[in-house]
């Protein structure tokens, strides 16, 4: 016989009192707040709970907004900065470099209107993601490989000099790890937050150990969300016209 896990028990107990009928989105259209305010008042929420966080002003914009995008904290534990990473990355934005992404979700996730913070210059072209190309995928079937193996080669050119954002797969991130190692291919910045159980940690690691710009969680956690709440902070940094640290 196998063992069947329970259900989940709610710890939320309803509340059948007269006041608990009425939706609480009446309590917000009594005192509104508009979409940016609500982004203040989590940022300030963020800032208070996390308290002397120890990380440089830039480096925390780039914490806070990824602890925005996930709800928690504990995050904060897990990130990892190269000295030169906040520096590196908001120079190749402003220049209007390349970003090659792994995954379909974080070029859609990117926004065009934060990356023109950086440069004006920026379009949907710039934004690069090979993992769904016929190409890309016949490759794949054929040598029994995941697609994004050869997306990553395939974006070679794009690489030296520009941004290259992982959320999804670490054979990709492997495989660039590879390419800095033994081709000297050396992108602006690395964002290493692919998520998973399979060669995650070792692909993070071993970026960590390369003399390349990058920003990383830790550990098995990751997402697109993370890999696009990164980019979006660091155009708010590069927006602001001054030296990034």
């Amino acid at each position: 016989m196998t063992d069947r896990i329970p259900p989940p028990t709610s710890h939320l107990t309803p509340d059948t009192s007269a006041q608990a009928t009425r939706p609480f989105i009446h309590t917000f259209l009594a005192a509104p707040l508009s979409g940016p305010a609500i982004e203040q008042r989590s940022f300030e929420i963020i800032d208070r709970e996390a308290g002397d966080h120890g990380f440089p002003p830039d480096q925390w914009e780039v914490v806070r907004r990824m602890i925005h995008t996930t709800g928690d904290l504990a995050l904060a534990q897990a990130v990892r900065f190269t000295p030169d990473a906040i520096a590196s990355g908001v120079k190749a934005l402003r220049a209007g470099a390349p970003v090659f992404v792994d995954a379909n979700m974080i070029r859609a996730g990117l926004s065009l209107e934060r990356l023109r913070q950086a440069n004006s210059g920026y379009g949907r072209d710039h934004i690069h993601c090979h993992v769904a190309d016929a190409d890309v995928a016949a490759e794949a079937a054929r040598t029994r490989l995941p697609r994004s193996l050869f997306a990553i080669r395939k974006a070679r050119p794009l690489l030296e000099g520009g941004i290259a954002a992982f959320g999804n797969a670490p054979v990709a991130l492997l495989e660039l790890n590879r390419m800095m190692l033994e081709d000297c291919i050396r992108p602006a910045l690395v964002i290493g937050m692919p998520v998973g159980f399979v060669h995650v940690e070792e692909s993070k690691e071993e970026l960590l150990s390369i003399p390349v710009p990058s920003i990383l969680v830790a550990g098995r956690r990751g997402g697109s969300t993370l890999a696009v709440s990164a980019v979006h902070a660091l155009c708010t940094i590069a927006a602001r016209g001054e030296e990034a640290s």
